[in-house]
């Protein structure tokens, strides 16, 4: 069975996508720590990150880069912290989280709320931060 990001990948489930590229593809969590949330995935289907091979990983923080670029550009914040927990999707993926403090990086804390067309604009000013 397809991951829920390969579902997101295909198109069949939508997203507040970020940038993307024939590999790789960031949108924003939907179920976020913090405004600017975002995952980067590989587009090929790879369970555990340490699975991927050498090349495809280095490339996957490259890519993540340019996002955390954006997102520091858009979203006020110290800087962007990353995460790699993947116990919650088996699909390789880097969380980026705009940070002020370190307590801004807990997953066990309460999440943030945004309406649709918060996430939409929200999106569209990141992405457009992003040069890749």
């Amino acid at each position: 069975m397809a991951s829920i990001f390969s579902k997101i990948i295909s198109g069949e489930i939508p997203a507040y996508k970020l940038a993307e590229n024939e590999h790789f593809l960031s949108f924003l969590d939907v179920n976020p720590l913090c405004a600017g949330h975002a995952l980067v995935i590989p587009k090929k289907e790879v369970d555990w990150i340490f699975d991927m091979e050498d090349q495809d990983l280095s490339q996957l923080h490259i890519f993540a880069k340019k996002v955390a670029l954006g997102i520091k550009a858009t979203v006020p914040c110290i800087k962007v912290g990353v995460a790699v927990i993947g116990l919650e999707v088996p699909h390789a993926h880097i969380h980026l989280v705009p940070m002020n403090k370190i307590g801004d990086l807990n997953f066990a804390g309460q999440r943030a709320q945004f309406t649709a067309e918060e996430f939409k604009t929200l999106a569209e000013k990141i992405s457009s931060n992003i040069v890749l």
